[in-house]
């Protein structure tokens, strides 16, 4: 980086080593980092302990069921096994197979059958095993969850948590590791909402399964063994509001998921070259908060989007179109995106190639002309 300075971040993440992953991750590379620390504590509790990201998940998924009789759980695996990363693990024993169950390996009749479930009063909460096993129930989730509310004129409403584990970075392949957000964000009627952290991955998920219509619940696999020391149940920001969880006066990045940490991991280093760069949380990806991030653009004057799914019509694309229409005139450069390549996921051997790191971030904004 060759970079001139701007002034010194006010807020630094935090960083633990300590992290570990989890026994489930048998062929992972998967990054047990420290959230950035996003909770409310509430005021009384019991005593916070070291919580990972599935655990909070867990107790998430447990609160829901023991509070509110209509909220049912299933999908592939989720009621003996506990799910392939063990996010489901005991609730079936705790409440029963008449409300947790493995249903067939079949995702468009698992969609099907919550379609049909929320039609009649319950909560439906499923699990797409991974990623690209949501691909058979799309059209399900498009042409009829998306739809449903408006098809009706609002009499019929359709509370139905859609679970998906997403994205790389364990060594898995592709089905394993796609980052679907393009498909769902592009489908009006759906609530995105992807968490990067333990105390968001409970307080989103609390209010998505709450939530009256359809929200699909992206979960970042390798932040699964991510920890952070909570008193659970805690509360975060509200839904549909995105974050500054680093602050800086140089620039904007802003990333979702998986990538937070990368945002995060990269203003860091960037400040060792002088630079002070802010990090926004987007946290729900639709409906976006326009507001929180239009701020700080129009202070930073710059911003760039990371994210593992590939660029062409990605997410990215959106985002920096909205920000050019909303704050062409306080830009000081183009908004630049560091994403994954236009390929097919790659084999694990070649991920570290496809995956956004600190590296191509820094070089990224090295790309700006830092005298305009």
């Amino acid at each position: 980086m060759s970079v001139e300075a701007g002034t010194e971040p006010t807020t630094d993440p935090t960083t633990d080593p300590t992290a570990v992953n989890d026994e489930t991750a048998t062929a992972a590379s998967a990054k047990g980092d420290t959230a950035p620390g996003t909770a409310r504590a509430p005021e009384a509790g019991p005593a916070p302990s070291s919580v990972t990201m599935t655990k909070a998940l867990n107790h998430a998924l447990r609160d829901s069921l023991a509070d509110d009789d209509t909220v049912l759980i299933f999908g592939e695996d989720v009621g003996r096994l506990g799910g392939v990363f063990r996010v489901t693990e005991g609730l079936r024993a705790e409440f029963g197979s008449n409300r947790v169950w493995d249903s067939p390996l079949a995702e468009s009749g698992i969609i099907g059958t919550a379609i049909g479930m929320a039609m009649n009063g319950m909560r439906p909460v499923v699990e797409m095993q991974f990623d690209a096993y949501a691909y058979p129930a799309f059209e399900q989730i498009v042409s009829h969850v998306a739809k449903m509310r408006n098809r009706t004129k609002g009499r019929v409403s359709l509370p139905i948590t859609i679970r998906i584990p997403y994205a790389g970075d364990i060594g898995g392949v592709e089905h394993h590791s796609d980052s679907s957000e393009a498909y769902w964000t592009s489908t009006p009627g759906l609530t995105v909402v992807t968490p990067s952290n333990p105390a968001d991955a409970y307080s989103l998920l609390r209010e998505s399964i709450a939530s009256d219509d359809p929200v699909v619940f992206m979960e970042p696999k390798s932040r699964y063994w991510m920890k952070e020391t909570l008193s659970l149940p805690v509360s975060t920001a509200p839904m549909n509001r995105a974050q500054v969880i680093r602050e800086g006066t140089d620039a904007t990045l802003l990333a979702y998921g998986p990538t937070v940490r990368t945002a995060l991991d990269s203003a860091e280093a960037g400040a060792e070259h002088g630079l002070s760069i802010e990090v926004i949380d987007l946290r729900t990806l639709s409906p976006f908060d326009d507001e929180t991030v239009s701020q700080s653009v129009r202070k930073t004057s710059r911003a760039a989007i990371i994210h593992e799914a590939a660029q062409f019509g990605g997410y990215g694309a959106e985002v920096a179109a909205r920000l050019t229409e909303r704050n062409f005139t306080y830009l000081s450069a183009p908004i630049l995106r560091v994403t994954g390549f236009d390929v097919p996921y790659p084999s694990p051997k070649l991920e570290e190639f496809y995956l956004p790191t600190i590296e191509r971030v820094l070089d990224a904004l090295e790309s700006w002309d830092w005298e305009l």
